[in-house]
């Protein structure tokens, strides 16, 4: 079990190192109050699910015990309350708000979700909260974590199906 844990604007790493980290625009936000498109991270202990990957920008291999699917043109994720698939992963094009997870901005060059509003999926509450890649000027998410791609490349060899992701303010 490795927990990535944040702690003001900074990642603490598995081997204890800690590297910068982005967050939603709005800062952080009880769980419980998070609202879809409010800009806001939730804090909590968010357990890590999949990666996904662009494999026309990620040449190494992913090296981790999580389940990996590369991305194509056509990977969205639904971010519809009122859709059934309201924080999941589609496929474009989709009729309902979605975002698409191909970008041309390398954010999701490598994305791992977590289980932030998942069991059940309550609509409205938020969707698409996940570890990305971080832009290269450190601006904020939409209400992510965020980290360098070439720390996230490498810290996935130690995530497992039993790690977490803890996001709380700084202590």
């Amino acid at each position: 079990m490795t927990d990535l844990v944040t702690d003001g604007q900074r990642l603490i790493l598995p081997n204890g190192d800690s590297v910068p980290c982005s967050m939603g625009r709005s800062g952080l936000i009880a769980a419980q109050d998070k609202r879809e498109g409010d800009g806001a991270t939730p804090m909590g202990r968010w357990q890590l699910g999949q990666v996904f990957y662009r494999p026309d920008r990620i040449h190494d291999p992913i090296q981790t015990a999580l389940p990996v699917q590369p991305l194509t043109e056509h990977s969205g994720w639904c971010d519809a309350p009122d859709d059934p698939a309201y924080n999941q992963f589609v496929s474009r094009p989709y009729a309902a708000s979605h975002e698409a997870m191909w970008r041309d901005d390398g954010l999701y060059d490598i994305v791992v979700t977590t289980d932030h509003n998942t069991d059940p999926v309550l609509p409205g509450l938020g969707s698409a909260i996940f570890l990305h890649c971080r832009h290269e000027t450190g601006k904020p998410t939409a209400g992510c974590i965020a980290i360098a791609r070439d720390v996230l490349h490498r810290i996935l060899a130690d995530l497992d199906p039993e790690s977490w992701l803890v996001i709380r303010q700084e202590i």
